[in-house]
């Protein structure tokens, strides 16, 4: 009586034996990416609406952050920034469980993006930069950038809600900063904020390129310049 073993049943016990290892390389692999070239963040609130969503109880979108182009480029007006808040910044952490079992999974959410990070990283709107004055509002309801009003078409204000923006006093942005400012201006915490103000460049992880889910969301963000007018 022969001992060997069917062909077909090597290569199904050779791929149980091998799958612990490629489950490891996958997730070394994802966290590589995430850290060196670019990261999947959920949104986690409202102050991006409605370029953004994000809520609780939401479907809320998926976006990819890269992270290497302001190692060439400086951030601009119009781009959408990931960035850690300062210290200064008031900050709503993610409720975590006292679980380990929960934190670790958690954790390992925040890794893939599917679970929010408990880390201070904020998602908003660089609206002005270094030696830039910035205020609000002009006699149509616009924020302004060295006296001249920005044209906006992603502000966005609840519907039925009083369309009006919250106002504020020219601020000259010191050289290395930014002014950010959330698309959904009467529900944003943000440079705005008492206490709060600019942002160093420094805390800028990257600008938000796409959204990958849900699916019918799926694409470009838009950044268009808002200092470009045609007034």
């Amino acid at each position: 009586m022969s001992d060997a073993v069917p062909a077909g049943r090597r290569r199904r016990g050779s791929f149980w034996r091998e799958l612990p290892l490629l489950l490891v390389i996958a997730l070394l692999s994802t966290f590589l990416i995430q850290t060196f070239l670019g990261k999947v963040y959920v949104i986690p609130s409202e102050s991006m609406l409605a370029t953004l969503n994000g809520c609780a109880g939401c479907n809320n979108d998926r976006i990819v952050v890269d992270k290497v182009a302001f190692r060439f480029t400086a951030p601009a007006p119009g781009d959408v920034v990931v960035f850690r808040a300062p210290d200064n910044w008031d900050s709503d952490p993610v409720p975590r469980s006292d679980n380990p079992v929960v934190i670790g999974l958690q954790q390992f959410g925040s890794l893939i993006g599917i679970a929010p990070l408990d880390e201070d990283d904020v998602v908003k709107r660089v609206i002005a930069v270094g030696g830039q004055t910035v205020a609000c509002c002009d006699r149509a309801n616009r924020v302004t950038v060295d006296g001249r009003p920005l044209d906006e078409p992603y502000v966005w204000f609840e519907p039925g809600s009083d369309a009006e923006q919250n106002p504020f006093d020219p601020v000259t942005v010191p050289d290395g900063q930014l002014w950010l400012m959330g698309d959904n201006r009467r529900n944003s915490a943000d440079s705005t904020a008492p206490g709060h103000g600019p942002v160093p460049v420094a805390n800028v992880i990257g600008p938000a390129r796409l959204i990958i889910l849900p699916l019918p969301r799926f694409g470009v963000i838009p950044m268009p310049d808002p200092q470009v007018t045609n007034e």
